[in-house]
């Protein structure tokens, strides 16, 4: 909890604080004059016969309260500027902490709950917080001063019950921290699979599977309410804590009451030392008990679980690989989208030594782009690995990752900027003449030339789907990385166009993989891999016509001679 609430007043804007604090000491005067005034308006006023001096010393009360409420019209104003900005820092911990997850290859299912709900309770929570501990140290400071006013006896009567059920209090919160962290976890585990539930709903009711998601959901709903129940309970140990605070200082004034008056304590006194327990240090203490006992723990407990969930794994140490280099090996892979759902690749074993120039075939939708995903890290394996250089995939550092391999998505990206940025965009250090060899490598001259030369700017709108791949391909060129994945990164170029993108990358040195979506890009390969749904077969286009029905039904009446002599 320590580091939760160092947390809140780290992230709390200095001059709205200063400020907030400054409004803070005429909200202070209501407190502190409280009793002193009904001391003097009975003492100096009613009981002297003298009524307009004790109701003088009312009006000054009610002049104490105008003040006090000028003072918190002005705290509230101030809230916005300490609240939101800490709630801009929330979402930002938690997006960048799930996006951080996602690049490590590590799901975050309860992202979306810290984000929609949990932020919001924290958010609120927080800006409720401000208000009752700011409130209760105005209070109390001012009741202490009032009371030292009226007489110092009735502070030593007073305040050491009031300091024993306020401690007494503060000692159950960890027992109810720890029920809050288990209805946390149950409301994330509720909401992930309800979520799962929900966005099957279809599929559920076309198979009549109503009782397998109602099994689903019995178990996290039924944790969540004992969650629940467990913390009504702790509003049981709060009743008896405010009882000794809050009830036991009036009934010891009440009893200390002869005694004080034989000391020579007047009744005035006696009544102002029951209006600082009534109207002040009893309504504190239930509001500083109902606030923290309840909403600040749910702000301690949920900025724990979002502070948390925002800490990325440390990155692992580079692991020695000598001898295997740049190789590509898959072992025993297998992959589907949901725990559910049938597997789209299953038990593929493949290796891809450096330097190949594989092509990968299938009819559409047997998933070719989920392995061009896999092998490059973007995706993670149900079973089996993905292993770059010896290092699975999924465990390699972002930057390093991106240093191993490049992949160019059948939408290539560009942005709005320089034609120069677009293209070294993986290799900033690249010089003109470098770039210039890259864009008649991959055929990209008459594209530059017409948007006005790599000094130009680029307007992504302005291109065609065709030209921005030609962008893409000039960029993976220029990448560093020895493995290059092309998933149907020219499916918009003619024929011509693609053969001398995919023989530039072949001449280029290094690791190509094509996702082929022309029987072409086969042929150029050195070797091909096709995918059937059930299995796999890999080897050269002449053992695969000789091997795989379904490559040769892909081929179909494809001339092979004829075709290439044309492309």
């Amino acid at each position: 909890m320590k580091r939760e609430i160092a947390f809140g007043v780290a992230a709390m804007p200095r001059k709205p604080a200063v400020a907030l604090l400054l409004w803070s000491v005429p909200e202070a005067l209501p407190a502190s004059l409280s009793g002193l005034a009904v001391a003097h308006a009975v003492d100096s006023g009613f009981l002297a016969d003298r009524p307009a001096v004790g109701l003088g010393w009312l009006a000054l009360l009610l002049v104490a309260a105008g003040l006090g409420a000028i003072g918190s019209r002005q705290v509230y104003r101030l809230l916005g500027g300490l609240v939101e900005p800490f709630r801009d820092l929330l979402v930002r911990k938690v997006v960048g902490g799930a996006l951080g997850h996602a690049v490590r290859g590590k799901a975050d299912d309860g992202a979306i709950a810290r984000l929609t709900h949990q932020v919001e309770i924290v958010r609120d929570t927080y800006a409720g917080l401000i208000v009752v501990l700011r409130g209760f140290l105005v209070t109390v400071i001012g009741v202490v001063i009032g009371m030292l006013s009226v007489d110092p006896v009735i502070v030593a009567l007073l305040l050491p019950p009031f300091l024993l059920g306020l401690g007494a209090f503060l000692a159950t919160l960890g027992m109810a921290a720890d029920r809050f962290r288990r209805s946390v976890r149950a409301d994330e585990q509720l909401a992930v699979t309800a979520g799962a539930v929900l966005a099957g709903t279809r599929d559920i009711a076309a198979t009549g599977a109503e009782e397998h998601a109602a099994a689903m959901t019995k178990g996290p709903i039924e944790a969540q309410a004992d969650a629940e129940r467990a913390i009504a309970t702790v509003a049981a140990v709060r009743s008896l804590c405010l009882a000794l605070g809050g009830w036991v200082p009036l009934v010891v004034l009440l009893v200390a009451g002869p005694w004080l008056v034989s000391r020579g304590l007047t009744a005035g006194a006696v009544m102002g030392g029951l209006t600082y327990v009534l109207i002040g240090l009893q309504p504190v203490l239930r509001n500083l008990m109902t606030a923290v006992g309840g909403s600040g723990l749910r702000y301690a407990v949920t900025l724990g679980r979002i502070l948390d969930a925002a800490e990325l794994p440390s990155e692992p140490e580079p692991r020695a690989h000598a001898g295997q280099g740049d190789e590509l090996a898959v072992r025993g892979l297998t992959f589907a989208y949901g725990p559910h759902a049938e597997p789209v690749l299953r038990d593929l074993d493949l290796v891809v030594p450096p330097g190949d120039h594989l092509a990968i075939v299938g009819p559409s939708g047997i998933g070719k782009s989920t392995l061009a995903g896999l092998l490059c890290g973007l995706l993670r394996p149900g079973e089996g690995a993905v292993l770059l250089g010896g290092v699975p995939v999924a465990d390699l550092p972002a930057d390093q990752l991106a240093r191993g391999r490049t992949l160019i998505p059948q939408e290539a990206y560009v942005f709005a900027g320089g034609v120069w940025d677009n293209l070294t965009y993986l290799a900033p250090d690249a010089d003109p003449e470098r770039v210039a060899h890259a864009i008649t490598a991959v055929g990209a001259d008459a594209l530059v030339a017409r948007i006005g030369g790599v000094g130009a700017t680029l307007v992504p709108a302005e291109l065609s789907a065709g030209e921005r791949q030609q962008v893409a391909l000039v960029r993976a060129y220029l990448s560093p990385a020895p493995v290059v994945v092309l998933d149907e990164a020219t499916c918009h170029l003619d024929p011509v166009a693609e053969r001398r993108a995919e023989e530039a990358f072949a001449e280029r040195g290094g690791t190509l993989i094509v996702i082929a979506h022309r029987v072409s890009s086969a042929l150029r390969a050195r070797r091909v891999l096709v995918l059937d749904g059930t299995g796999a077969a890999v080897g050269d286009h002449r053992t695969l016509q000789e091997t795989s029905p379904l490559y040769r039904d892909l081929l179909g009446h494809w001339n092979p001679d004829r075709r290439l002599e044309e492309v």
